[in-house]
């Protein structure tokens, strides 16, 4: 058995255990093995996080420019991007992610950060046509200040370079909170600040559980904003701690999104395109296009392709080049999912292919693809986080429209059809905060991404998600040189 790797957390530039020694294991998803230990974060090192964070906000990163902090991001980035092979082993041993996607995600999230870099310099405010003469007036934008960023172990890198990017860029300081299931990668992230010549306490990572590592986070009264991608249950804690503190909140959630077919689509293309937004990232995505709608002249021939390609999917060891699914993060995923699939088959539901675990050690689990006769089943409307896929067929534009609509998520949703016009209105109907047309899951820096419903609000990515970590300041100017007059003058 190989050696245990000990982790510690880094605050305010110091790599450091828990006050009180305590500590998690974590666990390699393809083998079931312990693999690291990892730092129970108390309520003293959260405290010690969050002030370390404070105080950086007027040290030296308070003193720097814009185009200071752009430069020191930029280099993030270029380290981030020189360490891909490194960083994506960890993370695919702590998650079970295929090493294929983990090593492309560490390069292309460094362009994320380049992004926010190029950004840091165009923050800016304006100047106001007031209605007072002699008057000048303008605003200017200034950062929030501590953010806590709470992190899930899916798309660890992503998910945090969409909110340290902005943050940092706009002049914030950070404390993150990463995954109890897979923390490992962001604390070797970690080791990259330093070099950045990022100074102390300006990004601060963390590691626990909700309670009471997330919670002493999330209500601290020095933070400013909590950044949160995650599930709906978890969010309305946040959501209640934010009551303590006012602080604001962005939401990034769960999805069950629908993937929708019309009968004159390119079949080849959009069989393609389900099998990655299901099967890619084995189903562990927030956007997966977990719910497939198929128009009912092409539903046996579509639902044909699919299951001889999802019954040829190699799963295996993520590490593998030749593996092409890899198992599910937590053995919690695995038996929710088993649960839910023989819900859905109890409520009338038909396995055409998967629907258990392969013979083999591991959290591993089959492409699994359920023709649903009814949309009441409850498999239609559960995230499972995983690689299941609910199946089923209409007639009419109006009735997928309003079966796609009628669930309480509405994080991204994908249309396939050759008619543009179609196209238009069903971006413009479908409730969802991303609609991919002709495509799916394709992410840009430039492209902002969040949803609505139990899906969240607030935006991530895109210049405007810079803007967010900012508050703007209005300036009031007095250019006459008449002195004020005295409203008490006697008449």
């Amino acid at each position: 058995m190989s050696q245990i790797q000990n982790y510690q957390m880094l605050i305010n530039g110091a790599w450091v255990a828990a006050s009180d020694g305590g500590s998690f294991e974590s666990v390699d998803p393809a083998t079931g093995d312990v693999w690291s230990t990892v730092p129970e974060a108390t309520v003293d090192d959260v405290e010690q996080a969050v002030q370390a964070a404070h105080a950086a906000l007027t040290g030296p990163w308070g003193q720097m420019t814009p185009t200071q902090r752009g430069k020191c991001l930029r280099k993030l980035a270029d380290l981030m991007a020189q360490k891909t092979e490194d960083l994506g082993r960890i993370e695919t041993r702590d998650t079970g992610k295929m090493f294929s996607e983990t090593a492309w995600q560490a390069t292309y999230i460094a362009e994320y950060l380049h992004f926010f870099a190029g950004a840091a310099d165009k923050i800016h405010g304006e100047t106001l046509p007031i209605d007072k003469p002699d008057m000048f007036v303008f605003t200017r934008r200034e950062p929030l200040g501590v953010i806590a960023a709470v992190i899930p172990w899916n798309s660890q890198f992503f998910l945090s370079a969409v909110k340290i990017g902005p943050a940092l860029a706009a002049g914030n300081t950070i404390v993150l909170k990463a995954s109890e299931h897979a923390s490992a990668p962001l604390l070797e992230f970690g080791k990259l600040m330093a070099e950045a010549g990022i100074p102390d306490g300006v990004v601060n990572i963390i590691t626990g559980h909700a309670e009471p590592c997330g919670r002493v986070l999330t209500s601290h009264p020095l933070v400013a904003k909590v950044a949160f991608t995650g599930g709906p249950e978890a969010a309305r804690h946040i959501v209640r701690n934010s009551a303590e503190n006012f602080a604001e909140v962005s939401l990034e959630l769960g999805g069950k999104s629908p993937f929708i077919v019309f009968e004159d689509a390119d079949i080849e293309s959009a069989v393609n395109g389900s099998v990655a937004g299901i099967f890619g990232a084995t189903g562990q995505s927030c956007v997966a296009g977990s719910r497939l709608y198929l128009h009912e002249d092409i539903a046996d021939a579509f639902l044909e392709k699919m299951v001889a390609i999802a019954q040829n999917i190699r799963i295996g060891d993520p590490q593998d080049s030749d593996t092409e699914m890899g198992p599910l993060c937590t053995t919690g995923q695995l038996n929710h999912i088993k649960a839910q699939v023989d819900l859905a088959v109890k409520e009338g539901g038909t396995v055409l292919t998967g629907g258990a675990q392969p013979d083999m050690p591991g959290q591993y689990f089959q492409p699994t693809i359920i023709d649903c006769p009814r949309q009441d089943l409850t498999i239609v409307d559960t995230e499972l986080f995983g690689p299941v896929l609910a199946v089923q067929r209409f007639k009419t534009e109006a009735e997928v429209t309003a079966l796609a609509n009628d669930t309480k998520h509405g994080l991204a949703a994908g249309v396939f059809t050759r008619d543009s016009a179609r196209a238009l209105r069903m971006t413009q109907n479908v409730q969802a905060g991303i609609v991919w047309v002709n495509t799916y899951r394709a992410i840009s820096p430039v492209a902002e991404f969040g949803g609505l419903k139990n899906s969240g609000y607030g935006r991530e990515a895109g210049l405007q998600a810079v803007y967010s970590y900012t508050r703007p300041k209005t300036v009031w100017m007095n250019m006459s040189d008449d002195p004020i007059a005295n409203p008490f003058k006697p008449r």
